[in-house]
């Protein structure tokens, strides 16, 4: 009972709180329209009222007013509080391209709202004294035109030799705008995201903002009584809830329960919606990144550097070199990382093309990557034990395995390996760098390729040369367990290996030593730990077999890591083409021979 009374008194606290959050900020009206949250009256609400950017000014005239950018305000035509939408013009001069080289959506909350029809695109806007008005590669702009000089716009993806440059001259330049924006006196039709209270303007309720919780409430949108009345009534309502029986308490409780369900899933929807990569320009990449002042790494294809979105929000950029490649790498991410959502995939927050500079956002991710800690079992600064180790090749097989079957078309990597393995705070996997990934169907068993792709040590035999056969999605199996091999032992057990063994090739040392059922020499502190190490062995020894038919698929190697560790069959010898079975303490092949061999050679025609 004493835990029902508490309960009541929150109720009943909440309750006079939310009747007087109520009253002021009931809802307002400026001429024709309605104001409510999100947007608040500048002078006549406090700004709990509203949502950040939301703010608006109704003149002595009843005209509805916003800011958007450097004091350039628009008069509000219409707001759809359920769509989430809101349609503007400029109530001096009514010709909107004149504004589109000041217009900085960026610092507001809103984004363009583009019809089905229409796209985004980059436009040159030229003067010219003497041109045709029916010139077929730009779009004549009636409102900044006089009768001396005609004013165009020129997509920037059209040809302009046919421009006589002599009597034209190049005003300004905008990006990222919608076609209808620029050939047409069109309103400004903008929408908004942040806050998403569409879910409930759609059950005929309004959002509000809930100080004693911080976070937004759905009310029910009717005219409710005074605060005194609310007030009393809540203290008559808290008095009958402390003489209810437990039965009762019970099924409120459930309620609660319900509801919270309900947001939970409703959280989600947000999450998911907002996960679409979002554009950006370069001037907005450099703000992200304040100017690229924090530098985070530097690879072959770019240079990667921390930055924020938000206050809660911070990313990982990735410059690319624009002398790398023919723009393979961007095409790759941006096509096949922004449209699949999976917790071990990282995921694509948004992406830069401004001319020849190309970036892309990703999620930043604390830990890293998983080479940073693997390589030393017996450092306990680094090491994170061999449970998580498991779950790790565990997560990383699981979005291998979507990447294969989960998606629309099956999606090769190619270049799996622990640098590409990056870890969030909870050291949760996700498989990134979608650089060298190939499309193709499901039922398609081969894939071509022109030319070897991947990190030499991983790669595949079969993507060497054709002499071992077709390349298909068994490769990246092939590169899944050679990480395996490597994160349960790696260069610091190749190492004491060379030293004690005479070069022996690391993969065929752990398989001799499961052969000989003889315990693996790796720093390991109890019974439950050696199972672990002798399964992921296992696993990757099965993975690495020369020949692709018989290597396992994805969804057999999730099986054999959640499956019984003691009934795994060793797997094949796969080096077995290089001399019989040899003794880990008497071999003298030369360390790293195979991969030698296949670097030399040749591809078949």
């Amino acid at each position: 009972m004493d835990f029902s009374l508490i309960g009541v008194l929150f109720m009943f606290c909440f309750n006079v709180e939310l009747a007087l959050a109520s009253d002021t900020c009931q809802v307002l009206s400026c001429g024709n329209q309605e104001i409510r949250f999100p947007f608040r009256i500048k002078g006549r609400q406090p700004q709990n009222c509203g949502y950040p950017g939301f703010d608006l000014v109704c003149t002595d005239s009843n005209e509805t007013l916003i800011e958007l950018h450097d004091s350039l305000n628009f008069s509000v035509n219409k707001i759809d509080y359920r769509k989430q939408t809101i349609e503007l013009s400029y109530p001096h001069n009514g010709c909107f391209p004149r504004l589109l080289h000041s217009l900085k959506l960026s610092a507001s909350p809103f984004n363009f709202n583009m019809k089905a029809d229409d796209y985004y695109g980059d436009y040159y806007f030229f003067n010219c004294s003497a041109l045709e008005r029916d010139y077929m590669e730009g779009y004549f702009i009636q409102c900044l035109s006089t009768s001396a000089s005609s004013i165009y716009a020129i997509p920037s993806s059209s040809k302009i030799e046919y421009l006589p440059l002599s009597f034209c001259t190049k005003m300004f330049n905008v990006s990222s705008v919608p076609r209808i924006f620029v050939i047409e006196d069109a309103h400004l039709h903008l929408k908004w995201s942040e806050p998403d209270c569409g879910h409930c303007e759609s059950k005929g309720n309004r959002c509000s903002w809930n100080r004693t919780k911080n976070e937004f409430s759905c009310l029910d949108n009717h005219k409710g009584p005074s605060t005194a009345l609310v007030t009393t009534g809540s203290v008559l309502g808290s008095f009958f809830l402390i003489l209810l029986t437990g039965a009762i308490y019970y099924i409120y409780d459930t309620c609660i329960i319900q509801k919270e369900k309900e947001a939970i899933i409703e959280k989600f929807l947000e999450d998911y919606r907002a996960q679409k990569p979002t554009r950006y320009s370069y001037a907005e990449i450099k703000r992200i990144t304040n100017n690229f002042g924090d530098k985070l790494g530097e690879g072959a294809y770019g240079t990667v550097f921390k930055g924020s979105i938000s206050k809660e929000f911070t990313v990982a950029v990735k410059m690319l070199n624009n002398s790398q490649g023919n723009g393979e790498e961007f095409v790759n991410e941006v096509g096949i990382i922004g449209k699949i959502h999976h917790v071990n995939i990282v995921r694509l927050v948004g992406f830069c093309a401004d001319g020849f500079r190309r970036a892309l956002i990703y999620e930043f991710l604390p830990n890293s990557s998983l080479q940073k800690f693997i390589n030393s079992p017996d450092n306990k600064q680094n090491f994170l034990g061999w449970k998580k180790l498991q779950e790790i090749a565990l997560g990383v097989a699981k979005g291998i395995e979507y990447l294969h079957q989960g998606c629309d078309q099956r999606i090769l990597h190619f270049d799996i390996k622990p640098q590409n393995v990056l870890l969030d705070h909870n050291f949760t996997p996700k498989i990134c760098d979608f650089g060298l990934a190939k499309l193709c169907s499901k039922d398609q068993s081969v894939v071509s390729m022109t030319a070897a792709r991947g990190t030499l040590g991983y790669i595949a035999p079969e993507v060497f040369s054709r002499n071992f056969g077709n390349v298909s999605y068994k490769s990246d199996v092939y590169s899944y367990g050679m990480m395996l091999l490597e994160t349960i032992g790696g260069k610091k057990i190749t190492e004491d290996v060379e030293e004690n063994s005479s070069h022996i090739y690391y993969p065929e040392w752990i398989h001799n030593l499961l052969e000989e059922k003889e315990e693996m020499r790796i720093h390991i502190e109890d019974e439950g730990d050696a199972k672990i190490a002798k399964q992921l062995a296992t696993v990757g020894l099965w993975c690495i077999q020369w020949h692709a038919v018989d290597r396992p698929s994805m969804q057999t190697v999730l099986q054999m890591l959640e499956g019984d560790q003691d009934t795994l069959p060793i797997p094949p010898n796969p080096f077995a083409s290089t001399g019989p079975s040899r003794k880990y303490s008497k071999i003298g092949v030369p360390a790293r021979q195979i991969i030698q061999d296949l670097e030399v050679i040749q591809e078949l025609d």
